[in-house]
């Protein structure tokens, strides 16, 4: 069977669906499939003169040829401008992904998402903090796991888009248990690792320095570590805390098959920095395989044909090895 590849733009001023019209130059045995307004692509590839057929999806996967889309329709309520969002679109994005998330639920399917503005949903009243809450909604409340990868690097985050001060309150002995179950469970299941090297960071300087610069080490960190050392159905080596200024040392990251941060701007610099244009995101923990591009919409540069699709075939080629094993996450 041919893999079902949801692809969903994103914001339609932003460099999202002339990212996905330059992916679809190169022809593909999955079925690849544009959940977004047909005009819309139109119009971005007759502005970047690009040629593009779009086909409307029947349910039957047939490889996609060159140059051609495979379309779910989806209207947009207002045609913007290149760099211009318009948050009357909120409604078409979220019910892209809506559609997207129920498609992909499917064997050997995958969602991969385009970059989206989160400020243009949250201006039209939806409260809205990015793809990986949204989606998890969708799949019934679960609490999903946000990893990124880049080559053999994989950083997972314990909490996603908190604010800083909100962090230390999120890590909670329940939240640990369960982002490190999901995080073992994928590594083996979707990516083959039989038994996984994990490295936690602790959350403060030093890792704590023995409960002198912060004790979230010492009451919530190394129990949860403890706890999954003795976990009978755990067969991964749990190495930390670490202090994340050690943590993404070559000699410490050529010991582990994925690195476990404790928030959001403590693991992904050092992955960017490494793979930045390259990288994936991998939303685990959830019934649907969904990974997305390592960048944002880029107004600046939409509609002057720069947009780089080199994180978008990467995020496209990972959702093909997850959908073509049919592994699926716990849910």
């Amino acid at each position: 069977m041919n893999p079902l590849i949801l692809h969903t733009p994103g914001e339609p001023a932003g460099i999202g669906p002339e990212l996905l019209i330059k992916l679809a130059a190169q022809p593909s045995a999955a079925c690849r499939v544009a959940v977004a307004d047909a005009g819309l692509l139109e119009r971005t590839a007759a502005h970047l003169s690009l040629p593009l057929t779009l086909q409307t999806f029947d349910g039957q996967r047939g490889a996609t040829p060159a140059n051609t889309l495979w379309l779910i329709p989806q209207d947009m309520a207002h045609e913007v401008d290149f760099g211009q969002p318009s948050s009357g679109n909120a409604k078409y994005l979220l019910d892209c992904l809506t559609t997207a998330v129920e498609h992909a639920r499917g064997a050997h399917a995958a969602l991969v998402t385009g970059p989206l503005n989160k400020a243009v949903i949250n201006q039209a009243g939806t409260a809205f903090t990015g793809h990986t809450e949204f989606i998890a909604e969708l799949c019934g409340g679960l609490t999903p796991v946000m990893m990124l990868t880049s080559g053999d690097l994989r950083v997972a985050l314990a909490t996603t888009h908190l604010a800083l001060r909100d962090v230390p309150q999120a890590i909670t002995p329940a939240r640990l248990d369960h982002i490190m179950a999901v995080l073992e469970h994928d590594l083996r299941e979707r990516f083959g690792i039989a038994k996984p090297r994990i490295q936690v960071c602790g959350l403060n300087p030093h890792a704590g320095e023995g409960g002198h610069l912060g004790d979230e080490e010492l009451r919530v960190i190394e129990p949860a570590l403890t706890r999954r050392r003795q976990n009978p159905d755990s067969c991964a080596q749990w190495l930390g805390p670490v202090p994340s200024d050690t943590a993404f040392t070559r000699e410490r990251l050529a010991q582990c098959d994925a690195v476990l941060a404790m928030y959001h701007d403590q693991g992904l610099p050092t992955l960017k920095h490494a793979g930045f244009g390259n990288a994936v995101n991998v939303t685990l923990g959830l019934p649907v395989i969904r990974t997305s591009v390592d960048h944002g919409t880029a107004l600046d540069i939409a509609g002057q044909g720069r947009a780089d699709i080199g994180s978008l075939r990467c995020a496209e080629d990972m959702a093909i090895t997850l959908a073509t094993q049919g592994a699926m996450t716990h849910g």
